[in-house]
């Protein structure tokens, strides 16, 4: 027994004794938020994060954390998504913050404009809260929430089944049934009436559409249910079946010299530090999950098995270092920083987290095979971390780098290292050697929009005070910067779960006898209008981002790729309704361009810049993608619109 006892307990000592040797647990229990998304941005709109200078240019597929707030100009919007199937989209002069996100708890803010909660589906127990000046907004259901706030009154709107809870600035709380329109207005003490939902207007159409759109994507069969970003890889690639990796996806359009992580910013998050943005429209899940791998000359990305649960991640590279200061230095004095996209199966050191979870390999929310230097490991396996060769090392121009006054401050095409052999490098552990700044908060972006001074300092009635936050400048001082923009909020307690169970709370008065008259809800010109002709393509110089416009002839070819066409399901995908023929739902609400008036230029969703290479074999133009070993006979066709499924819920209206 003694003897059997040691034999366990030498494996237990070297768990102890040599953080991150061991391979990783498939689950991390402890909870890590997947941060909301800024998913489309039409038009004008800035961006403030606490500890920042000043309001910034927002870009699309950039992470939220809380205290983050966004502002729309004049004929601008924009469409956040913090749940598989939950969007909340502004129409413009609006302004919107993520105060908190904890486990179960999304907390929003919002003093001036128009937003539309579109919530597919809530677990029991999360809350969505909506902070207004008025008073406080507890979502507990699905369904379609419009919420208008001006300098009188505040108005919020149930349809599609949507139930909620209000409490007022005085502490009085009372339910929202399904299709309601709950008026409430001043704060002292504030009226409150309650009438009919109106009917869906075009806004409310747009909205439904678009989510319609989103939900329902093709890519999505290929996925996790919480990985976000799906619809745009419909269009904006091509998905093939590889042997040794299963689903791939192909994107179109990249130059023979594109390498993942090369185009975009590293910016400063408050809980996973580094964190990777991509320029391109389709930048968010081929970076944040999966990994890359080259399939005959062609950089894919390869999601691995569907598993239950997946795992954001700031970025899925390796941070590598040449010598003994843990930066790179390339014939001059300066320090550069290098990294590398993971390959097929290659764990993760992470740099974020806690301490005890940082520079360990990590594999949460992989479901594919676990490889070290090209060897298949399992839970008990030792891994030396000095010692792990990264495969898409040794491919050419795949060891990407930066000089360091660069790195975090400002958007940048990395270049890649020629001058060194890939063995040359060894992963960096721990905290990197790159110092963030208050640039870093932004990425470099330029300023943007400021909101006017009147919206900015209204006070909101809420149920939780926004988190206090130290940035890595302030340690020394001790000091965390302010965690939202504008006053703190009046607090006020809404009544629990259980006591909500326990008796329902009061109903609002109805209509304008015990209550404040019901205003007309204005409807912005370019939603009542009907367009009337198509958006011509953008040029590659009207795009700004000529990077991924480049012709077919500039893609990489090497040696032949075998065709592994991705067959039809077998059974029909749960969730997925059957095609219908129909016209694809407009990524845009109607009305046209926010810069040019309707009927002459319909304003393109930011992935259409994104253009596939249209050729054929033998040079001739077409609308077909011609891939290596491609045989006479097969074709690759782009996808030529997307059909309109049936509503998110079954036998729903879908107006």
């Amino acid at each position: 027994m003694e003897h059997l006892l040691r034999i366990l307990f030498i494996p237990f000592l070297l768990l102890l004794l040599l953080p991150g040797a061991a391979a990783q647990a498939d689950d991390d229990e402890t909870w890590a938020p997947t941060p909301p998304r800024l998913s489309f941005i039409d038009g004008e709109v800035s961006y403030w994060r606490p500890g920042a200078e000043d309001w910034v240019s927002a870009r699309p597929n950039l992470p939220l954390a809380g205290g983050d707030a966004l502002y729309t100009g004049q004929n601008a919007n924009f469409e956040v998504q913090f749940d598989s199937r939950s969007f909340v989209r502004a129409d413009d002069n609006t302004q919107l913050s993520l105060v908190n996100q904890e486990e179960h708890f999304i907390q929003f803010k919002l003093t001036d404009g128009l937003v539309s909660f579109d919530i597919g589906s809530i677990a029991e127990g999360d809350t969505v809260e909506v902070d207004t000046p008025n008073a406080v907004f507890t979502i507990e259901h699905p369904g379609y929430y419009r919420v208008d706030v001006d300098a009188q009154d505040t108005h919020f709107i149930t349809q599609h089944g949507g139930r909620a809870t209000v409490t007022t600035s005085d502490g009085r709380s009372m339910s929202i049934y399904p299709s309601e329109d709950i008026v409430i207005t001043g704060d002292n003490p504030p009226q409150v009436a309650t009438y009919a939902a109106p009917a869906p207007d075009a806004w409310d159409r747009w909205n439904d559409e678009r989510t319609s759109r989103i939900t329902e994507s093709v890519s999505s069969r290929y996925l996790p249910p919480d990985v976000y970003g799906a619809d745009e890889l419909d269009t904006d690639g091509q998905w093939r079946i590889m042997p040794e990796f299963g689903p791939v996806w192909i994107p179109y359009g990249v130059g023979a010299d594109w390498v993942p992580y090369s185009t975009g910013t590293w910016i400063w998050d408050p809980y996973y530090e580094w964190t990777w943005v991509d320029d391109a429209p389709w930048g968010w899940a081929p970076f944040h999950y999966g990994r890359w791998v080259d399939i005959g000359g062609l950089w894919a990305w390869a999601p691995g098995p569907v598993v239950r649960r997946s795992a954001y991640c700031p970025a899925l590279v390796s941070f590598l270092a040449r010598g003994h200061d843990g930066s790179l230095r390339a014939g001059t004095s300066a320090p550069r920083l290098a990294w590398v996209p993971l390959s097929w199966g290659e764990p993760v050191l992470p740099w974020w987290g806690r301490r005890e979870f940082r520079d360990r390999p990590h594999w949460v929310g992989w479901g594919g095979p676990r490889i070290v230097n090209n060897v298949v490991v399992n839970r008990t396996t030792v891994i030396n971390v000095n010692n792990i060769h990264y495969r898409n090392a040794s491919l050419p121009r795949a060891i990407l780098t930066v000089p360091g006054d660069k790195f975090g401050r400002t958007r940048f095409h990395a270049t890649p290292v020629t001058d060194v052999h890939h063995e040359d490098f060894s992963p960096v552990h721990g905290e990197l050697p790159i110092k963030p700044s208050r640039l870093s908060l932004s990425g470099g972006a330029p300023t943007g929009l400021h909101p006017p001074r009147e919206i900015v300092t209204r006070q909101v009635v809420a149920s939780h005070p926004p988190r206090e936050r130290a940035l890595p400048w302030q340690n020394e001082e001790g000091r965390p910067k302010p965690t939202q923009v504008g006053p703190a909020p009046h607090i006020v307690k809404p009544p629990s779960l259980r006591d909500r169970q326990a008796s329902t709370p009061p109903r609002p008065p109805f209509g304008p006898q015990a209550g404040p008259e019901r205003r007309p809800l204005p409807l912005p010109p370019r939603f009542g209008e009907v367009r009337t002709a198509p958006a011509p393509t953008p040029s590659p110089q009207s795009t700004g981002i000529p990077a991924f416009n480049r012709k077919s002839d500039n893609m990489r070819r090497t040696e032949p790729l075998p065709v592994h066409p991705v067959p039809p399901p077998a059974q029909p995908v749960p969730g997925f309704a059957h095609p219908a023929p129909g016209s694809a739902p407009s990524a845009v609400p109607p009305g046209g361009s926010r810069a040019t008036p309707a009927g002459q230029q319909d304003q393109l969703e930011r992935r259409r810049f994104f253009t596939p290479p249209l050729r054929q074999e033998g040079g001739q133009a077409g609308n077909v993608r011609s891939l290596p070993g491609t045989p006479a006979n097969q074709t690759y066709q782009r996808p030529a619109g997307e059909v309109r499924r049936w509503g998110r819920d079954q036998g729903r209206d879908n107006q």
